[in-house]
């Protein structure tokens, strides 16, 4: 027994000696160049490795650092940097036969160049690609990239720079990719995960493959997508000139086949801002899209898209293109009965201020809309309606308080609006409404023309067909007034001499009207206090001046 305890010991400690002798007399450094030029005919590229080690109780092998050269038709420097290269070879067949079998591959820290030409190209396009060095005496299967297949393919705590045309650059950080059963000719597993730079989160995971020969661009994969809080100015991806900005969540499926991506699920934004003036809204938005792109024509069509501000919905459909420096938009946007309840949150987002300490109740908005050009210029036209909504705090009538008070009507702290409406034209000079159209409940229809300019400056020319039960009712069937100054506190001026003459006019041509306002008159014989009200009215729209100081005018 201790024969066999000795023996079993020595063993043991020749083992042990073997084990410790391998990693120094088998030279991991002999396989490098065969290493480098295997990868490089498989990627079409030059490959170049640091020293060598062989890690004997992992079975593998490690270089100190790795490059890949980028395509000579884009840049000189490298497509890929890394900090250390890890192979998992077959130890038995390495030791036993001095072959090379790899396992595994695991790149730590890369650092990845990625550049779309003006033509659509990407400088990965031809990674794998057949060698254009090729002989074109040598048969065509000698062109062919090598059937390479690894188990396990990770990149870990990556780096990857996206430069398209004249576009911002951008970055994702902490980049980690895992592909198993690896094989150029056919379908693979993958995961993928970085940080956006400028905030946000993308993950995805599907199936890839088989890997296009031509362009590995052209790479068809499905996968399920994930974006979480993507800052759309500090990311890059929406120019800040725009106006947009938010952070935006995504949850859907992206399809790609031969250079076109089916993309549909659902985004939520927050703190949403739509225009340049605009301030971030309170409440999210959520979109249920389905939209194609080409990668080839750099345009795309957003087929489905369903728009929802809490309850209230609209739709929004059409095209768009992408160019070296921006992007261009021809969409439409239907709104078919929106609760206004529900968009109040949104207006400031939109730039559309109330006047001061005043806010809307109720009702629907009906909107019809074209949005065509630059995402920094847009060009919107089309048509929008107020339906049975109330503007709490802002007595419309008491703006004009002579002209309200010798009609003979009853001021309130509230002004209710049975229909509000206009076409509409905006672009970066400001808004245009052709076509003004209201129905105020008490105080009666509203008609004209005005603009708004970039920063919220009013300047609208109106007539007024007061509801009137004073002895000048005459008067108030066609009362011209203006607005002018900010949307928060507009000044409105009546032109009451336009206004009187108006009235003279009516009269003169109305017998029936000239009767009543006899009888009026006559009827104030017996109320001196009336009679004195009433001329003290007419005195005062004679003296009183549109306001020239910024107060509002009478």
């Amino acid at each position: 027994m201790k024969k066999i305890l000795g023996i079993l010991a020595v063993i043991v400690v020749v083992l042990l000696g073997v084990v410790v002798a391998l990693p120094f007399l088998i030279d991991p450094n002999q396989f490098r160049p065969r290493l480098e030029a295997e990868l490089g005919k498989a990627l079409g590229r030059e490959v170049k490795m640091g020293d060598l080690k062989l890690a004997l109780l992992s079975g593998s092998v490690t270089a100190a650092d790795l490059s890949i050269s980028d395509d000579p038709a884009f840049s000189k420097t490298t497509f890929l940097t890394a900090k250390s290269l890890g192979v998992g070879v077959d130890l038995k067949e390495l030791i036993v036969s001095k072959k090379l079998i790899v396992n595994s591959i695991e790149i730590q820290e890369p650092d990845i160049a990625l550049i779309q030409s003006a033509s659509g190209t990407w400088n990965f396009s031809s990674l794998g690609a057949a060698s254009t060095a090729a002989k074109p005496a040598e048969p065509p299967s000698s062109t062919a990239p090598p059937d390479l297949s690894v188990k396990l393919l990770k990149i870990v705590n990556g780096r990857v720079s996206l430069q398209r045309g004249k576009s911002k650059p951008q970055a994702l950080e902490k980049v980690n990719i895992g592909v198993t059963d690896f094989a150029a000719h056919s379908a693979f597993p993958f995961t993928f995960s970085a940080g956006v730079q400028g905030g946000g989160q993308v993950t995805m995971d599907g199936t890839a493959g088989p890997i296009d020969t031509t362009d590995a661009a052209l790479t068809p994969f499905t996968a399920n997508l994930t974006v979480d809080k993507l800052d759309v100015v500090h990311t890059g991806f929406v120019a800040a000139s725009t106006g947009f900005a938010g952070l935006i969540s995504v949850k859907g499926t992206v399809t790609a086949a031969a250079n076109k991506f089916d993309t549909k699920g659902d985004i939520k934004a927050e703190q949403l801002k739509l225009a340049k003036n605009g301030k971030p809204a309170k409440i999210p938005v959520d979109f249920n899209f389905a939209m194609a792109y080409n990668a080839s024509t750099h345009a795309g069509t957003l087929s489905h898209g369903d728009v929802h501000v809490g309850k209230a919905q609209a739709s929004l459909t059409g095209s768009y293109a992408l160019k070296e420096t921006e992007t261009l938009l021809d969409m439409k946007l239907a709104a078919p009965g929106m609760e206004i309840d529900q968009l109040t949150e949104m207006l400031p987002a939109l730039a559309v201020e109330l006047p001061m300490g005043s806010s809307l109740h109720g009702g629907k908005l009906i909107a019809n809309f074209t949005v065509v050009g630059p995402a920094d210029k847009l060009d919107i036209k089309g048509a929008l309606a107020i339906k049975g909504t109330r503007l709490e705090n802002f007595d419309l009538g008491s703006k004009m308080t002579t002209v309200a008070k010798i009609a003979g009507i009853k001021l309130s702290p509230n002004t209710d609006f049975e229909n509000i409406s206009s076409d509409v034209r905006s672009n970066p000079q400001g808004t245009e409404l052709p076509n003004i159209s209201v129905i105020a409940t008490d105080l009666g229809e509203i008609s004209g023309a005005g603009t708004i300019s970039p920063t919220n400056i009013l300047d609208f020319k109106l007539h007024a067909k007061l509801k009137a039960g004073g002895m000048f009712s005459a008067m108030a069937s066609n009362v011209p007034f203006s607005i002018q100054g900010p949307a928060t506190n507009p000044k409105f001026i009546p032109d009451i001499k336009g206004a009187v003459g108006n009235g003279i006019k009516t009269l003169v041509q109305d017998p029936a009207a000239m009767g009543k306002a006899i009888d009026q008159v006559k009827a104030l014989k017996d109320s001196p206090a009336d009679m004195g009200k009433a001329a003290t009215g007419i005195m005062n729209m004679f003296k009183k001046k549109p306001a020239t100081d910024g107060a509002p005018a009478n």
